[in-house]
């Protein structure tokens, strides 16, 4: 290949809004062209229809991440050293929040850094095909125990404020079939693609991987649509639902209160809360 240097007069500098400059990239060159050899093979023919990102945003790109690799890191490690560290806060409902900590804690450990060093390191996929993979599972392992365990802690809610003592309040024993069912569940629609209904692929500008949501045969068009079905839908049906009671509920109750307040001569809640 003629390693002709990109001089930006061309269709794809345009697309950049800057002809003047130069990114070092040879003339009608792709994104697919610049990756590894041995990842080469992963990737969908889609993304050979666009240019190389600007190197700018790479560099920008593992900045901001490298930020949220900081924050995400003293935020759920602090949030994770309370529970397990003050006894009075391992209660049931707080067991959700501690797996949904932890979830999210294995996501940064395991996403961020391989990113980090991709954007940092040509701007591509610069391991193999295994740990692109390897890298897409975790990250819908992780993605989909967080995702229902934010739904069981919203239904929690939705128990203890639209139910209330009539509702049968969490357990011990009913928090860790909750954590143990968010685990399985994921594990169990995130292996699929390394048995062969479905698959995981280098994405977007090719320094991440993730589902393969591109080819259009049934194969992956099923997995594809069960996942969005069923790790997806339900778990954001469940959010939604329960936090459209929770809101019925407290304005249900802020109108009682102030007929309440009504009926014993009260002008103003919060006014009499005050004094």
């Amino acid at each position: 290949m003629d390693l002709e240097m990109f001089n930006g007069t061309g269709p794809r500098a345009l697309a950049y809004g800057a002809d003047e400059y130069s990114f070092g990239y040879p003339a009608g060159v792709s994104v697919v062209d610049i990756v590894p050899d041995t990842i080469r093979e992963l990737i969908h023919p889609h993304w050979s229809n666009y240019p190389p990102v600007n190197p700018m945003w790479h560099y920008l790109l593992g900045c901001v991440f490298m930020v949220l690799l900081f924050f995400s890191f003293l935020g759920n490690g602090l949030v994770m050293y309370l529970y397990l560290n003050n006894s009075h806060l391992r209660t049931p409902a707080n067991m959700l929040v501690f797996n949904l900590t932890f979830s999210d804690f294995l996501m940064q450990l395991t996403q961020y850094p391989p990113y980090i060093y991709n954007c940092f390191s040509g701007g591509v996929w610069m391991f193999s095909p295994f740990s692109c993979e390897l890298y897409a599972c975790l990250g819908a392992i992780f993605g989909l125990c967080s995702l229902w365990t934010l739904a069981f802690v919203s239904f929690d809610r939705y128990t203890v404020i639209v139910k209330g003592v009539s509702a049968n309040p969490l357990t011990r024993k009913g928090a860790m079939i909750r954590i143990l069912f968010c685990w399985i569940y994921a594990i169990g629609w995130s292996i699929p693609p390394f048995f062969g209904w479905g698959a995981y692929i280098p994405e977007g500008i090719l320094d991440s991987c993730s589902f393969d949501y591109l080819s259009r045969d049934v194969n992956h068009r099923s997995y594809g649509l069960c996942i969005f079905a069923f790790d997806y839908c339900v778990p954001l049906a469940t959010i939604v639902f329960a936090y459209v009671f929770i809101v019925k509920a407290i304005f249900a109750h802020e109108k009682a209160m102030r007929e309440q307040a009504k009926k014993m001569n009260v002008s103003n809640l919060r006014s009499n809360a005050d004094a």
